[in-house]
């Protein structure tokens, strides 16, 4: 079975609300491509393996977090841009991409999907565009709580200890979110969880006895574009299929 590409795009649309967020770059349809739609694969980052594995799938559509433009770009169409893009219209492959809008949905979104992987349930959010989540943990240490998010996400974060003692509130955001950090301790988390750390937090964590966890940008984001593209691919009765790209950062 298939169905269009503006059916597809109006599903995702209204599914994830775009129109409510200040974004960094365009979200929805950012290449076009084949009318029609049978398989929609998905991951994190529209790099050029990941377009070259959904070539080798036969994909009609990819859904990724990570789009090509952002602001900023001086939107030349060269090297790397150029390649990607060369892919995609040689194979008349559609890429849809959403940023915030699905960091934030509260069922689908990596924060949520994070949270579920995690054992985590948000009751309360907080910094820019309420982008950041709090749940009620129970962990004997901030340590403790770090080795629980290396063993869900296979991979050692970084770790700077703050908290001395049992932590009963986490915040977190997923990615690149580690200005959210002073948000998260004003919130009332006594550990903050999120995919990047730059050396400013390092030293805030052990000022304001707070943890900080760097998960990986990739690793924490891995679970929204799945979530979304299956959601969507069930209700429109496409198929569906994540492609993993393994990136360490």
């Amino acid at each position: 079975m298939s169905i269009s590409r503006q059916s597809l795009l109006h599903s995702l649309d209204m599914l994830l609300q775009p129109e409510k967020f200040k974004d960094y770059g365009p979200n929805g349809l950012q290449v076009e491509g084949m009318e029609q739609v049978s398989l929609l694969v998905s991951g994190v980052t529209a790099s050029l393996a990941m377009i070259d594995a959904a070539i080798e799938a036969q994909a009609d559509a990819i859904l990724v977090h990570h789009g090509l433009f952002w602001r900023g770009q001086d939107g030349r169409v060269t090297g790397w841009m150029k390649q990607r893009l060369q892919r995609l219209l040689a194979h008349d492959i559609n890429l849809f991409a959403y940023h915030l809008p699905l960091d934030a949905h509260p069922a689908l979104g990596n924060n949520a999907r994070l949270g579920a992987e995690l054992g985590w349930k948000a009751d309360a959010y907080f910094g820019e565009q309420d982008l950041g989540c709090l749940a009620h943990v129970q962990y004997a240490s901030s340590a403790d709580l770090c080795a629980q998010v290396g063993r869900v996400l296979r991979r050692e974060p970084v770790f700077v200890a703050g908290h001395a003692g049992p932590i009963t509130r986490v915040g977190w955001c997923t990615g690149g979110a580690q200005g959210y950090f002073e948000s998260a301790a004003a919130a009332g988390a006594q550990v903050f969880v999120t995919g990047e750390i730059s050396e400013p937090q390092a030293h805030l964590a052990k000022e304001m006895g707070v943890g900080f966890v760097a998960a990986g940008h990739h690793a924490t984001e891995r679970y929204g574009a799945p979530a979304v593209a299956a959601h969507v691919a069930q209700q429109l009765g496409i198929r569906h299929r994540f492609i993993e790209v393994d990136n360490p950062a």
